[in-house]
C-alpha cells in the first residue's frame, strides 16, 4: 500500500464541509483537532465528534459550519485562518486533549470577539486546564473507541446553546458576551468587526468551497480537468490554503506529478514550507524520476522535525523503488543492500508511531521478499494487525485500512479473509491509483512465492480484481 500520504487522514482534513444552508446564514467557525488523537484516557475520534455532534448541531441552529483547516498545512496560521477566527460571528472550540492549536485559536478569538463562542469537551478525561476551567463549557460523552456515545443529546445541547446565542445576538454584532477579557479588563476595546470587510471574507470562503466542488468532479475526469480548475484560480496568495492543498492533492490523484512540483513552487512560501506540502512534493519528485531530490527533501524534514511515520513511509518508498529498479537490472548485490535499507526505513516509520499501520505493513511485506524471508516478520505481523484493527474500531474505515488487512491476509495465506478484505477495499476505493498501489505489493509477493514453488494463482486473482 505504498504511496499513501495517510490519504485517509489528509482527505478528511482538507475538506471544508458543505452544507445545504443558504449564503445568508451566519458562519460558525469550528476550532478542533483532526483525525484520532490519544491522551491518558484513550483515543478521541475528532472527525466522528465533528460529523456526529458539532456539524449537525450548528446546522440545527440555523448556522453554517466552517471547520478550521490548520492541520492540513502542518499547524499553519495565516491570514485566512485569522479571518475565520475574527470574522465568523459564532464559534465552537473543542478543548478535549488540550490541543495547543485550539487553545491558541481560542485566545485569538477571545481577544478579537467579545462573544458568541461556545466551548465543548469530552467528559471523564480529567480536569480542563486552569485558565479555561471557570468558563462555561458543554460536555459530551465518548465510548471506549473514542466516538460519541450519546450524539443525539450532545447535538440537542449544543444546538440549543447556539440557537439561543443566535436569537439573543440578532441585530447585535458583538453577540452574546462570553470573552473573559470583557469581564476582567476594564476599558478593553475589541476590534470594530462591523468595519471589517466581512462580505469579502464570505465571498472568499464561498469561492474556496466552489473550487473544492469543482476539484471533486475534476478528479473523476482526469488530469486535464484538474488543470482547467487551476486555471480558474486567479491568485494563489488570496485563496484559502485548504483549497490550494486540495488542488495539490487532486493532481496527485490523477498522477499529475509535474503539475504538483510546479504548483509547490508557486504556492505562498509559508504554505510551501509546511510538512504536508514538502512530504507530498517529495512523493511527486520520486514519481517524476527525481528520487535524489525527493530523498534530500525528506532527509531535511527528518533532520529538522524528527521521526515521523509519514516521512519515513515516503522515504521507504524511494528506497523500495530503487531496490526494484536495481533488481530488474540484474544487480543482486546492490539490490540486496537497497532492500535492507527500505526495510529499515519502513521499520523506523512504524516505530515512530505504532498506531500507523502503513509503514508497518510495508515493513513485513518487504521482509517476505527477502531470500529467505526474514523470520522477524512473525513478531511484527500481530502488531501491525492490532494497529489497523484499532484504527478501524475507532473511526470510519477507509480504503487503506482494508488494503492493509488484505495484505496481512495474503502474508498469512488466509484466503477467506483476503477475499473479504478485497471486497471491502473495492467498495471503499476512491481513486484508481489506490488499487494499483496495492496490486503492486501483492504482485511482488506473488513473484517471490512463485520462485519458491508456491501456489500463487489465488493471489493473482486478487491482483486482477484490483487492476
Amino acid at each position: 500500500m505504498d504511496g499513501r500520504t495517510d490519504d485517509s487522514a489528509v482527505a478528511r482534513k482538507y475538506d471544508v464541509p458543505m452544507s445545504d444552508s443558504t449564503p445568508t446564514r451566519d458562519l460558525c467557525f469550528v476550532a478542533m483537532p483532526f483525525g484520532i488523537k490519544t491522551d491518558v484516557a484513550g483515543p478521541v475520534s475528532f472527525d466522528a465528534v465533528y460529523h456526529k455532534i458539532i456539524q449537525p448541531a450548528i446546522e440545527k441552529a440555523g448556522l453554517e459550519p466552517l471547520r478550521a483547516d490548520e492541520e492540513v498545512a502542518g499547524g499553519l496560521i495565516h491570514k485566512p485562518m485569522f479571518e475565520r477566527l475574527i470574522l465568523c460571528k459564532f464559534a465552537v472550540a473543542d478543548l478535549t486533549t488540550a490541543n495547543a492549536n485550539v487553545f491558541y485559536e481560542l485566545g485569538v478569538r477571545h481577544a478579537a470577539r467579545p462573544g458568541s463562542t461556545v466551548l465543548v469537551y469530552a467528559e471523564g478525561r480529567g480536569q480542563l486546564p486552569f485558565d479555561v476551567a471557570p468558563l462555561r463549557a458543554l460536555p459530551y460523552r465518548l465510548d471506549a473507541a473514542g466516538s460519541p456515545a450519546d450524539p443525539e443529546k450532545a447535538v440537542a445541547d449544543l444546538g440549543a446553546r447556539l440557537d439561543a446565542m443566535r436569537t439573543q445576538s440578532s441585530g447585535n454584532q458583538a453577540g452574546v458576551i462570553d470573552s473573559p477579557l470583557s469581564n476582567t479588563l476594564d476599558g478593553y476595546l475589541f476590534p470594530d468587526i462591523a468595519r471589517l470587510r466581512t462580505d469579502v471574507f464570505r465571498e472568499r470562503v464561498q469561492y474556496a468551497q466552489d473550487i473544492k466542488q469543482k476539484l471533486a468532479a475534476a478528479r473523476r475526469s482526469g488530469l486535464d480537468a484538474v488543470r482547467a480548475v487551476e486555471q480558474e484560480i486567479e491568485n494563489l496568495d488570496a485563496t484559502e490554503s485548504a483549497a490550494v492543498v486540495d488542488l495539490f492533492l487532486s493532481y496527485r490523484a490523477v498522477k499529475g506529478w509535474q503539475e504538483m512540483i510546479a504548483l509547490a513552487a508557486r504556492m505562498p512560501k509559508p504554505l510551501a514550507a509546511t510538512i504536508l506540502v514538502r512530504e507530498q512534493l517529495a512523493l511527486a519528485l520520486n514519481r517524476a524520476g527525481d528520487d535524489a531530490r525527493a530523498e534530500e527533501v525528506l532527509l531535511d524534514i527528518l533532520a529538522t522535525r524528527g521521526p515521523s511515520s509519514e516521512t519515513y513511509g515516503i522515504l521507504g518508498r524511494i528506497y523500495k523503488d530503487r531496490w526494484e529498479r536495481t533488481r530488474n537490472a540484474n544487480d543482486p548485490f546492490r539490490a540486496k543492500a537497497l532492500l535492507e535499507k527500505a526495510i529499515d526505513t519502513y521499520r523506523k516509520g512504524f516505530e515512530a508511531d505504532w498506531r500507523d499501520a502503513y509503514p508497518g505493513i510495508n515493513t513485513v511485506t518487504l521482509m517476505e521478499l527477502r531470500e529467505p524471508p526474514d523470520p522477524k516478520r512473525e513478531e511484527l505481523l500481530p502488531v501491525v494487525r492490532y494497529a489497523v484493527t484499532r484504527r478501524i474500531a475507532g473511526s470510519s474505515p477507509d480504503y487503506w485500512d482494508y488494503a492493509t488487512l488484505l495484505e496481512l491476509a495474503v502474508l498469512a495465506n488466509d484466503r477467506e479473509n483476503a477475499a473479504d478484505s478485497l471486497g471491502n477495499a473495492l467498495v471503499a476505493m476512491r481513486e484508481k491509483w489506490e488499487g494499483e498501489t496495492t496490486a503492486r505489493n501483492l504482485r511482488l509477493i506473488a513473484e517471490s512465492r512463485k520462485k519458491r514453488g508456491e501456489d500463487v494463482q489465488w493471489i493473482e486473482e486478487l491482483i486482477a480484481a484490483l487492476s
